[in-house]
């Protein structure tokens, strides 16, 4: 697993932890019964943690319990029939072209960071990268004269992504132009996005970079760095991309994740829908 992914789940164990110290007497995990486990689930959910984040937890419960099994720490597995709470799924936020436009437009590209950041957010928008792969991208990874870069996704999953004219451009430029002039530190010198004391750009740094941007272009929707790969496949599906191709440019595992953008296609909606309803007809 990712390190992001390891660090979410040994927090959860700490919780776990400290709901024991807390309400049982420091007891162990191997003498947890259902009840108390359910219990510390209903705990998780009492401090505010989102649907998402509860069931994470008893997703990592049950696979530690699996552990100790394995393990031959325990004969039976007292998570086994913990409910996962039910997950309602949202419509992602997504940027028009136009709003993505102006906020490219608000890059100062008079300074080496401007021409970096204006490439952040064009390979963003047009390869649909989580943030992680972008911060992560290698220049050993970028095969731009036959149009692909290599992405590591999660789980270490690698797939080749398409970059159109416009990134491959910015990439190069950034490349040729600005990067050459960093005085690069030893482990990032294969990494492609860079801060400007030559090390690895952050996730956090990204995520100012959009909303100092989104700022000046008078955009007030909650954006963050994974609102352009929402645009991305959005506006893909919206174009009538096959949905199996779109699921292969994000890294989605399973199809239904991607089907979400199909509900995003308001234009459709419009056109394909509305009009058969019998107040719309003439």
């Amino acid at each position: 697993m990712s390190k992001n992914s390891i660090e979410a789940y040994a927090d959860d164990l700490e919780k776990l932890e400290n709901y024991s110290e807390g309400f049982l007497n420091h007891q162990t995990p191997d003498k947890f019964n259902y009840r108390q486990l359910q219990d510390f689930v209903e705990w998780i959910a009492s401090l505010g943690f989102s649907a998402a984040t509860q069931a994470r937890v008893v997703s990592g419960l049950k696979t530690f319990y699996k552990f100790l099994l394995l393990e031959n720490d325990l004969k039976q597995s007292p998570a086994e029939l913990l409910e996962t709470p039910k997950l309602t799924r949202k419509l992602p936020s997504f940027l028009s072209v136009e709003e993505i436009d102006s906020m490219i437009a608000c890059i100062d590209r008079s300074s080496a960071e401007g021409d970096r950041n204006a490439s952040i957010l064009e390979t963003l928008y047009s390869c649909g990268l989580r943030v992680s792969e972008l911060v992560g991208l290698k220049i050993t990874d970028l095969h731009l004269d036959n149009g692909y870069i290599k992405i590591v996704g999660k789980g270490n999953k690698e797939r080749l992504v398409p970059i159109g004219n416009v990134a491959k451009k910015l990439v190069l430029n950034y490349l040729n132009n600005v990067r050459v002039h960093l005085s690069i530190k030893k482990e990032s010198e294969d990494i492609l996005y860079l801060n400007r004391r030559g090390g690895k750009l952050s996730r956090v740094m990204v995520f100012y970079i959009i909303k100092d941007l989104a700022d000046k272009a008078g955009i007030k929707k909650a954006l963050s760095p994974h609102t352009f790969r929402h645009s991305f496949a959005t506006h893909l599906v919206e174009g009538g991309a096959d949905l199996r191709a779109v699921q292969e440019m994000l890294g989605h595992e399973s199809i239904t994740t991607t089907e979400i953008y199909t509900h995003l296609d308001k234009q459709f909606l419009r056109d394909n829908i509305l009009s058969y309803h019998p107040r719309n007809k003439k």
